[in-house]
């Protein structure tokens, strides 16, 4: 079966090269050389050239020379594992057997963008990695394959990441024999059980100390690496942080945002809603001081 690759991330990575150790025939990998939009960008360039794989670098899949390049390579199936950009239908008619996309949450529900972060953010205790073929829809195609992910209080958008990829990896070796032999069944989703999610923005990345210790130890872990990080707002500049932890306090006079204790080894504990946050990981140049304000 040829198969078209699509995908400009480091998960693409990982599922191209799990392509490449299953022997299967991949015709060619439509991908971008740099990318200032996707955070866990990863060149694909050296791997495709390692096992001299045809690519295309492309800013718009939709665009006329990007299908006439995949139309040449003829594929039978396409595989859209990492793009941030809705396929259209004179793109998706052209694999024989359909493109298959893929989705790190529990379609039909947490369709959209961020899964990843927004699982987080909202402390969800479980997503998925599904595997679904794309229609004109967003995330709302057939289902192929999905495995549910468990969510710890430990995780955070790197190991999550993982996590995620390493189910994906094992399904793609039973969901593409299937597809090869036409043995798969799709499943429909229940539009009744859908939502979407939004996309975020800079200010949703803001730590305001009004909400409570845990709501931020979710905001930091979301958007921890391979992300962008979530930041505070110290004497007008904004400051990443990386790492946090909950921390209790027995001050219930003191001001959410007020800063109780700078450590020596840099962590700074400020006052929360209900209790506190211990910033561990962080880029302030000049340390702040304890009585001072975040």
């Amino acid at each position: 079966m040829k198969i078209l690759f699509v995908g400009t991330v480091k998960f693409s990575y990982e599922a191209l090269k799990q392509l490449i150790k299953m022997n299967e025939t991949i015709v060619g990998v439509i991908t971008k050389s740099q990318s200032t939009f996707n955070s866990d960008f990863k060149d694909l360039t050296p791997l495709c050239k390692q096992h001299n794989i045809p690519i295309f670098y492309s800013d718009n899949i939709n665009n006329t020379e990007t299908e006439n390049w995949i139309k040449k390579k003829e594929p039978e199936l396409g595989l859209c594992l990492g793009w941030s950009q809705i396929i259209k239908d004179n793109i998706l008619q052209i694999p024989q057997k359909g493109f298959v996309g893929f989705h790190p949450a529990e379609l039909p529900k947490n369709r959209g963008r961020h899964p990843i972060i927004w699982a987080l953010v909202l402390g969800l205790e479980q997503t998925a990695s599904t595997f679904f073929f794309i229609d004109k829809g967003v995330d709302s195609g057939k289902l192929i394959s999905q495995e549910i992910v468990p969510i710890s209080y430990g995780d955070n958008a790197s190991t999550l990441y993982d996590k995620i990829t390493a189910i994906a990896l094992n399904q793609m070796q039973d969901f593409i024999p299937k597809l090869k032999n036409g043995s798969i069944k799709p499943v429909p989703q229940d539009e009744t059980s859908a939502n979407s999610w939004r996309k975020r923005g800079r200010q949703d990345g803001l730590v305001d100390f009004r909400m409570n210790s845990y709501a931020i130890y979710n905001l930091v872990r979301a958007l921890t690496h391979p992300y962008v990080g979530a930041h505070v707002i110290y004497k007008g500049q904004e400051i990443k942080i990386w790492k946090v932890e909950e921390a209790d306090c027995s001050s219930k006079n003191i001001e959410a945002g007020a800063i109780l204790d700078v450590f020596d080894n840099g962590n700074i504990l400020v006052k929360t809603y209900d209790k506190a946050i211990k910033i561990i990981e962080h880029e302030f140049i000049d340390t702040p001081l304890k009585g001072e304000y975040l």
